[in-house]
């Protein structure tokens, strides 16, 4: 199996030489959806660059399975502990999102942080990046609309599978979203009622993305905007 790196955005913008090296101490593998990478608390074993697929990194609760706090996919990388010398992580990583994904060992991620020049100042932007999103998605948290949020997360899976078709149940997307499973289905709703999209059995079809942008809070372009202008 072969993943092209040019579909993970930040090995992607690497020097070529500097790419070539990193890719040969990768790994291709399939991400399944539902699948735990890795369990919080527990020491990492590997960094993760998705290339198709994306990931949940949801904060564990003791009322409920989770919330949700960000979601990864192929403009970003999973292991940023790792960058900053902590060798395990605090959240659950669970795909969301089935596909493809680069894996490094967590060896062969530290020595190729302390020889690659680009790739340790690339990450730590990108670092910066995800402090944001993450104090940004706490305030969004706080004071936006189910709906609002609802049609945020939408908008990013679809980024990130680059596919109008998402797979999420009421009920996970209620843990994830930390509302109650009659909230999500009343969001949903409404979003259907103006035929932004089709919902059935889980499967979401995103028909009007303008509208679906409309409906979002604005978090989702803030969110989009800061990476382009940090990571380019």
């Amino acid at each position: 199996m072969k993943t092209r790196s040019a579909d993970n955005r930040l090995l992607a913008a690497l020097p070529s030489q500097e790419r070539v090296r990193i890719l040969a101490n990768c790994e291709s593998i399939e991400l399944v959806s539902t699948d735990i990478l890795h369990q919080a608390g527990t020491r990492l074993q590997h960094a993760y660059f998705p290339t198709g697929g994306f990931i949940s990194m949801v904060t564990p609760l003791d009322t409920c399975a989770g919330l949700e706090v960000a979601l990864i996919g192929r403009e970003g990388m999973v292991g940023i502990p790792l960058l900053l010398g902590v060798p395990a992580s605090s959240l659950n990583h669970v795909v969301q999102g089935a596909g493809s994904a680069l894996r490094m060992d967590v060896a062969a991620f530290q020595r190729e942080l302390k020889r690659g020049p680009a790739l340790r100042a690339r990450l730590g932007r990108y670092a910066y990046v995800s402090l944001y999103q993450l104090a940004q998605t706490a305030a969004c948290t706080r004071f936006h609309t189910v709906e609002e949020r609802l049609a945020r997360w939408l908008l990013m899976a679809q980024d990130r599978s680059r596919s109008e078709a998402v797979h999420a149940t009421h009920e996970f997307l209620a843990y994830m979203l930390g509302v109650r499973r009659a909230g999500v289905t009343k969001a949903a709703m409404s979003l259907q009622r103006q035929a932004q999209i089709r919902y059935f059995r889980g499967d979401i079809t995103i028909l009007d993305r303008a509208g679906l942008e409309g409906s979002a809070c604005g978090c989702y372009s803030a969110a989009t905007d800061f990476y382009q202008h940090v990571l380019g």
